[in-house]
This record gives C-alpha cells, structure tokens and sequence, in this order.
C-alpha cells in the first residue's frame, strides 16, 4: 500500500510538472508583463502568516488559496470561511468560501474574491483636477472548488476560476485552473505541489476604445472617421510552488515547520519559510518569511553581467528595492473549546517597504 501511494503521488507530480512547462522561467525582464494580479492577493490568515510556506500540509477551507489538494484534509463535513484584507494602497480584499464533503471522500465548494478599490476621480486633459464624476474599477474572481483524498495518504484537488476585471466601459473575462496534491506520511512528514492560475490569455475591450478623428489633411468641415484602439493580450500569473512540512508533539503543544520554493512565471522566484506552535489545543501562534530570488543570469540588455550590470546579476533580492515583502506573523484561536461551536478567528500580518504593512481577519465556521 506504501507503494502504491508513492507511486501515485509521484505520477500526479509529473502530470503537474509537465503542465508547469507550458510556462516560462521567470525573471525581472517579465515583471509587469502578465495580467489578472488580482489572482495572486492571498487570502486567510493562515498561511498568509507562514508566508504562503505550508503548500504541503495546510488543510481545509484556507488550502484553496495555496494547495487545492488540502481542501479534502478539512476534520468536518463542511466549512464556510470568509477573510478581509486590508490590501497596499487603501485596497479592500474580501473573500467568502464554502465547501462540503456531503458524506463521501470528495469535497466540492466555491469562493468568490472581490477587490474594492473606492471611487476614483474622473480626469481628462482639459480637466486635471477632475471632472465632478468618479468610477470605481470592479474586479471579481468566482470558483468552483473540487478536492478527493485518492488513498489514505494522497490528497488531490482543482479548482476552475472565473475572472472578471471592468474599468469604466473596458472589461475582459478569463479563465483559469488550479491543480495540487498532497502526500502526508504517517510520521508527520508532508510534501505538496501546486500549480495555479494556468488559463488562457485575456484582453479588454469596450465602448472607450472607439475613437473618432477627422482624417489628415482633410478640408475643414470633413466628417470624422472612427477609429478604434487594438489591446495587447495578456497572460495569467502562472505560478508552481513544491514545499515539504513536517508536524512534531512539543509535549503539551504542536509544531508544524514548513519551506516551499515558488517558481512565479512573471517575477521573482521566492524561497518561503514557516511555523506554527497550537498551545492547549486552542490558541495557535504563527510566523515566515518570504526570500525573493532572481534567477536571471544577465543584465538588463540580455548580455552578460558587466561592472555596470552588478545590481542586475542572479540571486537572492530581499535586500533589494524591488522585493518589498518582510516578515509574516499572526494568531489563531479555536472557539469551540470555549463555545462549543467549530467557530475559529485567526489574523495575520506582513510587513512591507514603502507601504504600510497588510492585514488579513478570517472567520472560519465548521458544520
């Protein structure tokens, strides 16, 4: 049986593997140029407060953001979670999920993210200071989540993504997948794979793009002519995470220690590092680091590096101006020792350059 779960995890990493090589190694000659950066906002608080390390052994409902596979590993027959965060630049974050096992060893759920940018002052060239209007861009990504436990150690799950972006009159529409699996051996060992956000590419269009101009050199009184303005296409953010776990008892507590390494088709790679400590199996307390890595060789003009070029070789960039993401902490409180409901409230908090730091309540509900 040992076998045949080896066997089986190994398999489902080289499928996810060998979808992973439709991609493109990423590097800072990349960043900007993929759309959709909605899709990388993490949410929960989680593993968001062990930096997004625990790929490998996280579990129930706060697994869709980071391995779909741990949605199967959730203790109850159904949880419903909702978070909010209070994102760089005054952005509001709010996602709401709910999943359900319905008795069997497949659990199938959905999500839905929102971004909430305010209103946003209309502006044209002869009215700089605005025009009296505002228009509040609407960014919506909805889910449907779907997770097996394949044997009594193999864990496997997808999810389909629809994504929605609208600025005024533009909109574009998209679709991506997630894919992940998990293996936990029975010594608290864990390891995980997750592939995400690999869809088509997207583009917008809308109403604002129609232009109309009266032809060069034309008589005056000449009738305008429409002309409408031609969009790039752009790709998902495509990113594969691999990460190991390992549980041990701390006598009257649990610890879980985790690392991942994040392959992120359009930025920085990032090396990841978690931990968690559950004391009197209630309160549990968490902390990580993310560690940028640029794996691109050259400078900036695709040569090899110069003396001009040394701020652009390969290597770790936490010390960087570009890599902006610091330390990771948070908490948790399981309510049902004192309640007796599933109830449980957990808080995370990231520390940036340049921005105040990031913050992330969840409410996560059991039944």
């Amino acid at each position: 049986m040992r076998q045949k779960n080896i066997s089986t995890f190994l398999a489902l990493i080289v499928i996810i593997s060998l979808a992973a090589n439709v991609t493109e190694a990423g590097s800072k000659k990349r960043r900007g140029t993929a759309g959709a950066q909605e899709l990388l906002i993490p949410v929960g608080s989680r593993g968001t407060a062990m930096a997004g390390a625990y790929v490998a052994g996280i579990s129930g409902l706060e697994a869709i953001e980071w391995n779909m596979a741990g949605l199967a590993g959730m203790s109850d027959n159904g949880q419903a979670m909702s978070s909010y965060s209070s994102w760089i630049a005054d952005i509001g974050v709010t996602s709401a999920a709910i999943a359900s096992s319905f008795g069997g060893s497949s659990v199938f759920g959905i999500s839905l993210k929102s971004l909430d940018f305010g209103n946003i002052p209309v502006t044209t060239a002869l009215l700089p200071d605005g025009t009296g209007e505002n228009y509040s861009p609407s960014y919506l990504t909805f889910s449907f989540l779907f997770s097996r436990k394949m044997t009594d150690r193999i864990f496997f799950g997808s999810s389909v993504k629809l994504v929605s972006e609208s600025i005024m009159r533009e909109s574009a529409r998209g679709m991506a997948i997630d894919v992940g699996v998990q293996y936990k051996a029975d010594n608290g060992f864990s390891l995980g794979a997750s592939l995400k956000n690999l869809g088509l590419n997207m583009i917008f269009s809308g109403a604002d793009l129609e232009e109309f101009h009266t032809p060069e050199d034309a008589e005056p009184g000449t009738n305008t002519e429409p002309r409408r303005i031609f969009l790039q296409e752009f790709e998902m953010p495509t990113t594969l995470e691999l990460g190991i776990a390992y549980g041990v008892n701390l006598g009257p507590s649990k610890g879980t220690f985790a690392a991942s390494f994040l392959n992120n088709n359009f930025s920085f790679d990032e090396y990841r590092l978690g931990a968690e400590f559950l004391v009197m199996d209630m309160v549990t307390l968490r902390g990580g680091l993310s560690m940028g890595y640029d794996p691109e060789p050259y400078g900036v003009d695709g040569l090899e590096n110069t003396a001009d070029d040394e701020d652009d070789e390969g290597g770790l960039e936490s010390d960087s101006d570009e890599f902006i993401w610091g330390p990771t902490f948070g908490f948790g409180v399981d309510l049902a020792k004192l309640t007796g409901l599933g109830v449980s409230i957990d808080y995370a908090y990231r520390t940036a350059k340049y921005f105040d730091g990031v913050s992330w309540l969840t409410l996560t509900v059991a039944f």
